[in-house]
């Protein structure tokens, strides 16, 4: 989940309140996973390379390091029951490599998630929610095109998050969206991911995967599954994680070899 070190969450989303409501759903562990993005990034970025100037919109906001790993110790240190992980959300990590590595250098974490927001648009890095307006179904296929990409060009994160991200702004809601128009583009997605050998997140504040989605996955090898509740609020912590284990145990996995542990096929 995201706390108030996230550039787009709130002040009151605390680390204290959020470690409280995963007390209070039964959840043994949580991870915070501050948004890392960039809007200034080095020479030796991919980014530069593939001569992207900047971002729009550029809201995004470096972490206080200080700040978090202050108030993380706190917390691990009030709320012994549970296991509490440090963690970034590495937004387009393959185009980042190298600021990313200079983060995590004075910065380690124990969880890295890798995740795609924005998309080339003639030299910027744009939103991807804006530019379905242009074409809704030419920006998801390439969006998961660029995701494959991402897959193949960084090895630094552990979980990839919402897959299909694009769904939350899907024009006229993401009611009308439709998941096998894209069929062949996701089994590209997750062939990547499972010859890598990491985890698909299943996410529960995006429109919730389908069993058919992580049937996708497993049939492609998929070992294993991340619950991320992708919380901006503490009471969405752990939000929906009922349906999410019914999604992911129809397509195949099963709990891991501990209580911690992502689930498995």
């Amino acid at each position: 989940m995201h706390t108030h070190w996230s550039w787009d969450t709130g002040d009151a989303s605390t680390m204290r309140r959020a470690c409280e409501r995963a007390i209070q759903q039964g959840i043994p562990g949580i991870a915070f996973t501050e948004h890392l993005d960039f809007t200034v990034w080095q020479a030796e970025d991919l980014a530069t390379e593939r001569g992207l100037t900047d971002r729009f919109p550029a809201q995004q906001l470096p972490i206080d390091v200080e700040g978090y790993f202050a108030e993380l110790a706190e917390v691990r240190d009030r709320f012994p029951e549970l296991r509490i992980l440090s963690g970034v959300e590495a937004g387009e990590p393959h185009l980042f490599a190298a600021s990313i590595a200079s983060h995590l250098r004075d910065a380690p974490v124990d969880r890295i998630l890798g995740s795609l927001h924005s998309l080339d648009d003639w030299g910027r890095l744009v939103g991807v929610g804006r530019l379905l307006h242009q074409d809704a179904d030419a920006t998801m296929r390439r969006y998961l095109s660029e995701m494959v990409r991402m897959i193949e060009g960084s090895d630094v994160f552990q979980v990839l998050a919402h897959a299909d991200f694009p769904r939350r702004y899907w024009p006229g809601g993401s009611h009308r969206y439709v998941e096998k128009n894209f069929e062949e583009e996701y089994r590209e997605v997750f062939r990547a991911l499972a010859g890598s050998g990491r985890a698909l997140e299943i996410n529960t504040t995006s429109p919730l995967a389908s069993a058919d989605q992580m049937r996708w996955f497993y049939e492609a090898g998929g070992e294993a599954v991340s619950f991320g509740s992708d919380a901006h609020t503490p009471s969405a912590v752990g939000q929906k994680f009922d349906l999410a284990v019914d999604v992911v145990e129809a397509a195949g996995f099963r709990p891991g070899r501990d209580r911690f542990d992502f689930w498995r096929r």
